[in-house]
């Protein structure tokens, strides 16, 4: 049998330098290590909202790799996000890069796949768009990228032969 290891834990002291290594890692392309800093982090700070998001877009980083599992850990991440507008729009980014995975993929349905999670994140950025902070077109500029992304890519189109079933629901 395996040998199961103990996590051991963070000091809170050490918190902002961990979100400082989590940040770093993520944008160094190690979401598996900023995924895992961020899970020793909410140990202690299980509400810490910047690194909620973290960890949703590390998650979501890894999307390549395994499509169903990630979503639906991405989905319970989500619905920790107390601020609506942040959980709209981070609910669209998830959905969005659903797509572009789905996209990038291929293979049969991933047209019909990739378009569905597309405008299933324009849904999201159109409310958080309505709730969104004076200044802040984060939501109209990731609106632009899915309806890019869609008229440049004549393959995409609603998938027509099961209905479509959002990873993200309302």
């Amino acid at each position: 049998m395996r040998e199961q290891f103990r996590l051991k834990p963070i000091s809170r002291e050490g918190i902002p330098g961990a979100i400082q290594k989590a940040e770093r890692y993520r944008l160094l392309n190690e979401s598996r290590a900023a995924e895992s800093i961020c899970r020793d982090i909410l140990e202690l700070e299980p509400g810490n909202q910047q690194v909620l998001v973290m960890l949703v877009l590390a998650l979501t980083d890894q999307l390549a790799e395994g499509h169903a599992t990630v979503m639906k850990e991405v989905k319970d991440v989500l619905s920790r996000i107390t601020d609506s507008y942040q959980r709209f729009y981070y609910t669209g980014i998830a959905s969005e890069r659903s797509g572009q995975a789905y996209l990038h993929r291929g293979g049969m349905g991933s047209g019909g796949m990739a378009y569905d999670a597309l405008r299933h994140a324009m849904t999201w950025y159109e409310k958080a768009e309505e709730i969104r902070p004076a200044g802040n077109d984060d939501a109209i500029l990731r609106w632009n990228t899915c309806a890019r992304l869609i008229n440049t890519h004549s393959h995409l189109a609603p998938h027509a032969e099961t209905a479509y079933e959002p990873a993200l629901e309302d």
